[in-house]
């Protein structure tokens, strides 16, 4: 569908995703802080501009695909599908509640518009690939397979089978889009399981590889732009995100992995939100 959205208006609304984030952290008591707050970016430059989607009609197939692989993160999914118009912003509020489409993880006989369910780490990649195949197999080019991937799951083996799969099967609309966000539930990827050469090893594999700031939206954009530009194989967008974005005490912080907010928390977090981290006047100041 086609986008008007101004970069400082995305800007505004991937603020308003990480509220609506931290606050359904909050009330659910669990889930997961960090990887949602850095991803909140790319979601917004994904859901509101550079998928091919209409949140009216989920099923639509004309639509391109988007594959959450670290299921963890699906916080930052559910606020950018509700801000997008898929839901209302109200059942944000019934996060990992009993009989509630808002899972912690996403199941996609819940939600229309969620496109696997997921919860095995390093699944998300392998799954994007088979469509990606399918499409090649039935002739449809116009829409592309996009699949988001944690840094830590790369720890995984069954993503390397599918990169080597994707690239042996030269699935040119296959995108993944990587949240090198650096740290993972034990700690930094790099004590616990060395990454780098991050992206020799995409390449090694047969992928184009785009390094970005994934907290710059325009970058986001002009990345999947790029990556639909190229005929010959699959594209691995490597986006360098801060671990808890905007909220300072959890920056950088691998503790807020898998750690909620509480109650006062979530006040301090909301009002470093509210203000940009203190760059305007609090209007409940």
């Amino acid at each position: 569908m086609p986008q008007t959205h101004t970069i400082k208006q995305l800007e505004l609304i991937a603020n308003n995703i990480r509220e609506d984030i931290i606050r359904m952290l909050e009330h659910a008591g669990s889930g997961h802080s960090a990887g949602p707050l850095g991803l909140a970016d790319i979601f917004t430059a994904l859901y509101f501009d550079v998928l091919k989607q209409d949140p009216k009609n989920p099923d639509w197939e004309e639509r391109d695909i988007l594959i959450l692989s670290n299921g963890h993160c699906v916080p930052v999914r559910y606020a950018t599908m509700a801000n997008a118009g898929y839901f209302e912003r109200k059942e944000l509020l019934t996060l990992r509640k009993l009989g509630s489409r808002l899972q912690g993880h996403p199941e996609r006989r819940r939600l229309p518009g969620l496109e696997t369910t997921s919860g095995p780490l390093g699944s998300g990649l392998s799954q994007a690939a088979g469509i990606a195949l399918a499409h090649k197999i039935d002739n449809i080019l116009h829409r592309w397979v996009y699949v988001v991937i944690g840094d830590g799951e790369t720890d995984e083996g069954n993503i390397w089978e599918a990169a080597m799969f994707a690239a042996n099967n030269h699935l040119n609309k296959l995108i993944a889009i990587i949240d090198r966000n650096n740290i993972q539930i034990d700690g930094p990827t790099e004590q616990i399981m060395p990454l780098e050469d991050y992206r020799a090893k995409w390449e090694a594999f047969g992928w184009h590889v785009i390094e970005i700031d994934g907290n710059d939206i325009e970058a986001v954009i002009d990345a999947c732009a790029m990556a639909r530009a190229i005929v010959e194989k699959p594209v691995a967008i490597i986006a360098h995100t801060v671990p808890g974005k905007g909220v300072d005490f959890m920056e950088f912080d691998f503790h807020w992995h898998g750690m909620p907010p509480n109650l006062e928390q979530a006040n301090k977090a909301l009002s470093e939100l509210r203000t940009l981290g203190g760059k305007i006047k609090s209007e409940h100041e």
